[in-house]
């Protein structure tokens, strides 16, 4: 059983869940500028790890012929065997249980844009099959974390965490775009669409670039937009130096070690630290 649950674990990247649940919580913490309660805080924690696990369970699937075709992912669990599809699809069915439990607890607007997140969560899984635009889809989902927070407590929309969002997809799509360096040589073999694979690999590292330039701009005009202090800009200041660390360490040289570097410990140190900033300015003030 536990060598099965860690087949699990490794087949949804759980770790991964460091990028968007941070931003989740800063939503949510943004609303009354307050420590959100037992409840609130258990159930958006709940939704997250619900929608995380659907969304990869279900890319899993639907990739899973691609996955096993590719030389980096065949050692996947399905390509490999160690989970059935059949199995995969029961993860699925409980995790949007789990997500759909979690909005009946939050707040009613939570409930009615349930169906809106599902179909996100599914639609993003093949934007690469048809448009190379697909690094700014997986940054739209993402990007709705913020959004997700604040509706969990506000029972409302606003402006302020449609502009936070708006920073987390340029941050993840840049990311997005850097890891899909790694399938250059697949993606167009298979004829999949990336932005790598469209404008080869230099230009797609400025245009990475490019995003994650814009990726504090929007942090920052968050703030301004709620007139948060020095601990919330000190996050956004943080934010910028990882991700100029970022682009240094692949511009020495593009290898599959350093765009793991990158991917994973300067974005979960970047979600993490605007988290812990943005905790510490609401608590200052």
């Amino acid at each position: 059983m536990l060598q099965r649950v860690v087949v699990v674990a490794q087949m949804i990247r759980f770790e991964h869940t460091v990028f968007a649940l941070p931003f989740a919580y800063i939503g949510a913490l943004l609303v009354e500028q307050r420590f959100p309660s037992g409840h609130e805080l258990l159930w958006i924690t709940l939704a997250m790890v619900g929608a995380r696990t659907a969304a990869m369970s279900l890319n899993r699937i639907i990739d899973r012929h691609l996955d096993a075709e590719n030389p980096r992912t065949a050692d996947r669990a399905l390509p490999r065997g160690l989970l059935s599809v059949a199995e995969v699809w029961v993860y699925v069915v409980l995790s949007l249980g789990l997500l759909f439990l979690a909005a009946t607890q939050l707040t009613p607007l939570c409930v009615k844009l349930f169906p809106l997140a599902v179909a996100g969560l599914v639609f993003y899984s093949y934007t690469k099959r048809f448009t190379w635009t697909c690094h700014l889809w997986l940054g739209a989902v993402l990007g709705g974390t913020p959004l997700a927070g604040w509706i969990a407590i506000s029972d409302s929309l606003s402006s302020v965490p449609i502009v936070l969002g708006l920073g987390v997809l340029f941050w993840v799509a840049g990311f997005d775009i850097i890891y899909a360096c790694l399938d250059y040589d697949f993606d167009r073999q298979r004829g999949l669409y990336s932005i790598p694979a469209r404008f080869g690999i230099p230009r797609a590292l400025t245009i990475a670039l490019g995003f994650h330039m814009l990726a504090p701009l929007f942090f920052l005009v968050a703030g301004l937009m709620l007139g948060l202090g020095l601990f919330y800009y000190l996050g956004v200041g943080l934010a910028v130096v990882l991700l100029a660390y970022e682009h240094i360490i692949i511009s020495q040289e593009l290898t599959p070690a350093r765009i793991n570097v990158a991917f994973f410990h300067a974005n979960a140190a970047l979600s993490l630290g605007m988290l812990f900033f943005t905790l510490a300015d609401i608590l200052v003030n």
